[in-house]
């Protein structure tokens, strides 16, 4: 039994996906804003801490490479969270209590959200002239649906929220079966790829339904993950707060076996 959880073990730390590939410490707290739909100009910085700790210890438990500027950030706002506690000297020559803590951290979030909408406008904006410019498509490709009203708005971080509620409901399932010894990112990235042929899309939770086990389950979304890094599927949803949806994309990639076997490791 010990030499089958070591074989687990060994098998979930065989690969990690580096987070800074998708998004950083900034996108993370926009994400914990907006979901708590919180004021960004007056942010509860004990809740936003506590909760910006928890996705850090949520991604080592995915075996997502926890960048060192994460790290930083977690200690900035540990700083902040403790000068904000510090008592306020109440003296007739300082009644506006001085600066807030917070301050520089809303500008370089309110500086990066600015950034973020620029870039998001000139993709659209590229999109739309390769449409306008578009090569002819190749005998093996898809032409997409445009009567679909896709919202290009899935972060990494809404994809760790989904697979938690996965995980939430799949508890502790680390012995209750005998995992193959193949069980790999490349294994679930072709899988991936075989459940959506033929498909337009499938719903991110579909991609677990017969993953019971644990294991399984992380392994899959780093596959996911993966995939999405080489642009070869993509994820969305076709309505405002609806389900996530994954498609193939309609660019051209490498085929996942063509790849060097390092980059899987």
């Amino acid at each position: 039994m010990d030499n089958q959880l070591d074989g687990a073990e060994q098998t979930e730390l065989a690969y990690q996906v580096r987070i800074e590939n998708f998004e950083g410490p900034l996108d993370l707290l926009l994400h914990l804003i907006k979901k708590n739909e919180i004021n960004i100009y007056d942010i509860p910085i004990a809740l936003i801490a506590q909760q910006y700790l928890s996705y850090i210890e949520a991604m080592k438990e995915l075996n997502l490479a926890v960048a060192g500027e994460f790290l930083v950030m977690a200690a900035t706002l540990l700083q902040i969270k403790s000068k904000m506690l510090l008592p306020v000297e109440e003296t007739a020559e300082d009644e506006d209590d001085g600066p807030d803590p917070r301050e520089e951290l809303v500008r370089r979030l309110l500086e990066y959200k600015t950034f973020k909408e620029a870039a998001r406008q000139l993709d659209t904006q590229e999109k739309m002239w390769r449409e306008i410019y578009s090569r002819p498509a190749a005998p093996h490709e898809e032409a997409p649906d445009t009567d679909e009203a896709m919202l290009e708005n899935i972060g990494l971080f809404d994809l760790v929220d989904a697979l938690q509620g996965i995980l939430n409901r799949n508890p502790g399932k680390k012995l209750l079966e005998i995992l193959p010894d193949n069980l790999t990112v490349r294994d679930r990235m072709n899988a991936i790829l075989e459940a959506l042929e033929g498909q337009e899309s499938i719903g991110f939770e579909a991609l677990f339904e017969a993953s019971c086990h644990r294991l399984l389950i992380i392994v899959t979304f780093l596959a996911l993950l993966e995939l999405i890094r080489l642009r070869t599927v993509r994820v969305y949803q076709a309505e405002s707060f609806g389900p996530i949806l994954v498609s193939r994309s309609f660019s051209l990639v490498p085929d996942p076996a063509e790849l060097d076997d390092s980059e899987w490791r």
